[in-house]
């Protein structure tokens, strides 16, 4: 016997999940948040349903927004359940299970009117984002903003009814601005280095583009603060959609799996206003920096390490891959010898005892990540996670062989088949691209450093173009486990 979830059915879903220590009824909304997905509702939305459990900040209730097609689909299923959403936190020897009522509305997607509407309420004192690395704009070398896109030219020229969220953003602060109301601040929740910065950019860029005069005066007002955000959340699968009709008995159109641990480190930069988000344990820091970059390029990092090895595999699970000996001894030597010597000290932190906590977290075997989930969108993931550390390393003459060597398997994934034969579906929005690259980089290695915009300058440092040539030419001529296993000999 189960139970469909909604407001009318709280009381019954009481006996197996927590349900909200609050009315929703009695909350009003004080953010918009665009990119209702899965990290976001185990996240942000989470956090202010303890904060709201508390009796306090009730007017910092989450609107959605989105600008995809599939983001219809998510808003009809959570609006069919009063915008709730049960979120079950898994570890090894334990779940648990709690029903959020953070949101209260979800925009209409495509709407612009609406959406820009609501932004220009003065009750809105924050608008956050999470649309994924890729979602930015930004050149993957660079980092810097692309004005050139053309999605960026269509709203520069259609203001009155943008399509991005960028567009979005600027047209409803250009309407506050008319009407005389404070700016609201934007938020960044990617996981890009420094994504308040991002952030501001591809604003302020989209702003110069329809009037400098605009840019300079989003520049002097607008405040974008810089965060670091984690929490595993693999994507919903009829699988856990099961699990929670089966072991909670709770009947939900798109739940949300994850782990138990969480952290948010943010800038405090809310001109505007903000909820008392320490109260549930968020840390608000004045520089975030040393936060990100330990996350970006540890535990990110450490995620696209393993990602294409176990993919060449034919593993599935994350966990499965950190069961297998060469996965997670190839992993621990990257971070250990390459990774962790490069990222800059962080305040009451110990580097070696976060990477310690990021194996046990991928070792879990009730989360059920998936390792192509870990290697969905390297194009966006790897100038980010990998390119950096590798960089900083040549620049001060170091070894890369191992950074070289997660590069060449990226590489050979993208060819498009795994060690056995078995054909790797697309898994990336440029994967035509890079599986030509791959396909020439057989036989010319260096036609896949070709790509400027992901490698930037670390393809014209002859150390790292050497590592990588040797290991992939190594991985094609003995395939991925002897690869490793020379690696991990120091053979390589």
């Amino acid at each position: 016997m189960t139970t469909n979830l909604s407001a009318q059915t709280l009381d019954a879903i009481a006996a197996t999940a927590a349900v909200p220590a609050y009315d929703s009824r009695d909350l009003s909304a004080g953010i918009v948040h665009f990119g209702v997905g899965n990290f976001h509702r185990a996240h942000q939305a989470v956090y202010l349903d303890d904060l709201f459990a508390t009796g306090t900040d009730h007017d910092w209730a989450l609107v959605g927004a989105g600008v995809r097609p599939a983001d219809q689909a998510m808003r009809e299923k959570l609006q069919a359940q009063d915008w709730l959403t049960t979120v079950v936190e898994q570890e090894a020897d334990a779940s648990s299970a709690r029903v959020t009522g953070a949101m209260i509305d979800y925009l209409e997607p495509g709407n612009s009117a609406a959406v820009i509407e609501r932004l220009a309420d003065p009750a809105v004192r924050i608008v956050s984002l999470t649309i994924t690395e890729g979602g930015y704009y930004i050149d993957p070398a660079s980092q810097k903003f692309d004005p050139s896109h053309p999605d960026i030219a269509f709203d520069a020229a259609h203001m009155d009814a943008p399509k991005t969220a960028f567009g979005l953003i600027l047209a409803g602060l250009l309407r506050r601005r008319a009407d005389g109301t404070v700016p609201f601040t934007v938020m960044s929740c990617d996981n890009i280095p420094g994504n308040g910065h991002v952030t501001e950019n591809a604003v302020i860029g989209l702003a110069n583009l329809v009037d400098p005069a605009i840019a300079s005066w989003v520049k002097a007002n607008v405040a974008f603060p810089n965060g670091m955000v984690d929490r595993i959340t693999p994507a919903t699968s009829d699988r856990e959609i099961k699990l929670l009709a089966d072991n909670f008995g709770i009947d939900d159109n798109w739940p949300v799996f994850c782990e138990s641990f969480r952290q948010w480190v943010l800038e405090d930069n809310f001109p505007a206003g903000r909820p008392a988000l320490e109260k549930v344990g968020v840390q608000f820091v004045p520089d975030v920096a040393p936060y990100e970059h330990m996350k970006i390029r540890i535990l990110n990092g450490g995620h696209a390490t393993i990602a294409y090895p176990a993919g060449l595999m034919d593993i599935h699970f994350v966990h499965e891959a950190m069961e297998d000996p060469l996965v997670s001894a190839f992993l621990a030597k990257v971070e250990r010898d390459e990774i962790i010597p490069v990222v800059p000290p962080v305040p009451d932190t110990n580097l070696n005892d976060y990477f310690a906590l990021c194996e046990s977290r991928f070792a879990n075997p009730k989360i059920g990540d998936t390792i192509r989930r870990l290697a969905l969108d390297g194009s966006n993931r790897q100038p980010k996670f990998i390119v950096p550390s590798a960089l900083d390393r040549v620049t001060a003459g170091q070894s890369v062989t191992g950074l070289a060597l997660v590069s060449a398997l990226w590489c050979r994934y993208c060819f498009g088949t795994t060690d056995s034969g078995a054909a790797i579906a697309p898994n990336d929005p440029s994967w035509d691209r890079l599986t030509a690259q791959s396909r020439l980089a057989k036989d010319d290695p260096k036609a896949w450093l070709a790509m400027a915009d992901i490698y930037g300058e670390l393809a014209g440092k002859a150390a790292f173009v050497a590592a990588f040539t040797h290991a992939l030419s190594t991985l094609w001529s003995i395939g991925t486990r002897a690869a490793l296993q020379r690696y991990l000999e120091d053979a390589l």
